[in-house]
């Protein structure tokens, strides 16, 4: 288990799915654009994520069925499993592997130009256990040219050690959410996203270590476990941008700022561009920058044992930039050659990201204690999405 914290991270571990997960489900379960109910439809997702001594896959699939113009139902069920030999893993344990469930349920209701919709989820694996509720209310106004939300979200986790029965930690988080989005001419849309979190409890990895300096050891270094405040506020605000251009072609623009009561700083920019050929093919490149800057109780190297109040070595929470390039292409398949006729698509995403970090060290390299290379890596994301709308 490898619960990171940054929320406004790629972070290098099941994070990534999840948020991948997450774009998956905003695809078929986004209602914040406009007071309709989205259309029936089946997803199915296979990701595969390969980086940084991680492998991560595994299928999602989602079903949305409207039972009435106003009120729908859907479901997802997400699996996905993971073989780490990372770096973290590499310096203080061995390698391991797991499988992580999740799933959720969700419902959605439209009265006039407003949709409420609620939903819970639940996530288990060996030795951590979430469970969430989650509501939201988007109202469209001024001739359906602007919408508002505003959503909260609560989850409680149970966190355990494989190997420690006597181990078992809580956390608690709560988020709020508002949003506005306007469409401003015919061909340009923006949007302005804020989100605050407040996190309580066991926030840190029970496996997880720091190292510090001691000249008894052979080595020069020695080890303890990580200690984290029990609290965490974050804040978020996205700006975004749609402009279409002729021949149904279009660009987005996406501007991110994160700040915690940890004192991390994170912006990350993304601008893409999709084009279409003919009338069944859709081509998307995108290109987005992320940075961040170190937590206040974060050390690559530690001089001595329990040098601070809070310890941390995790490289999430450590100064650190990375660089996306994507590339995906849609296919919608014709109706002759689709399931039971029905209109459906398939899509093909691929992902590099180039992960440098500023001031974590690769204790796995040689240079001696505090002076080995800085470390960096890549990792490939790949999500293959079919979809059968009915």
């Amino acid at each position: 288990m490898l619960k990171q914290q940054v929320g406004a991270a790629v972070v290098v571990t099941k994070a990534n799915v999840i948020v991948f997960l997450l774009l998956f489900i905003a695809a078929t379960l986004g209602s914040v654009n406009a007071a309709v109910l989205q259309p029936d439809r089946i997803d199915v997702l296979y990701h595969s994520y390969n980086g940084g001594g991680m492998d991560i896959d595994g299928p999602a699939i989602l079903l949305r069925k409207k039972t009435s113009e106003t009120f729908a139902v859907s479901a997802y069920y997400y699996v996905d499993s993971i073989s780490s030999a990372s770096v973290d893993v590499m310096s203080t344990a061995s390698p391991y592997a797991e499988k992580r469930n999740e799933a959720q349920l969700g419902v959605e209701y439209l009265h006039e130009k407003t949709i409420v919709d609620f939903s819970i989820k639940q996530s288990d694996e060996d030795d951590y256990l979430s469970k969430s509720v989650n509501f939201n209310v988007s109202q469209d106004t001024f001739g359906d040219l602007t919408n508002v939300s505003l959503g909260l979200a609560y989850a409680d986790n149970t966190v355990k050690r494989n190997g420690d029965e006597f181990f078992e930690e809580q956390s608690q988080q709560y988020r709020l959410r508002a949003a506005i989005s306007q469409i401003l001419t015919r061909n340009l849309s923006v949007s302005v996203n804020l989100e605050a979190v407040a996190d309580e409890g066991y926030l840190n990895n029970p496996y997880r270590s720091v190292r510090y300096i001691d000249n008894d050891q052979a080595s020069g270094v020695a080890y303890q476990g990580e200690v984290y405040p029990n609290t965490r506020n974050s804040f978020t605000t996205k700006l975004s941008a749609s402009y279409y251009l002729p021949y149904r072609a279009a660009l987005f623009f996406h501007y991110r700022h994160f700040s915690d009561s940890w004192q991390i700083d994170a912006s990350d920019v993304e601008l893409s561009y999709r084009h279409p050929i003919g009338e069944s093919f859709e081509l998307e490149a995108k290109v987005r920058y992320y940075q961040q800057t170190q937590a206040s109780f974060y050390s690559d190297l530690f001089p001595y044992k329990d040098a601070q109040n809070f310890l941390a070595r995790d490289k999430e929470l450590s100064e650190f930039d990375d660089i996306t390039l994507g590339f995906g292409v849609t296919y919608v398949i014709p109706a002759k050659y689709s399931f039971a006729d029905l209109k459906s698509e398939a899509s093909l995403q691929w992902d590099h990201i180039q992960f440098d970090y500023k001031n974590f060290r690769d204790p796995t390299a040689e240079g001696g204690v505090g002076a080995e290379p800085f470390y960096n890596f890549s990792a490939n994301v790949v999500r293959l999405f079919y979809s059968v709308y009915f």
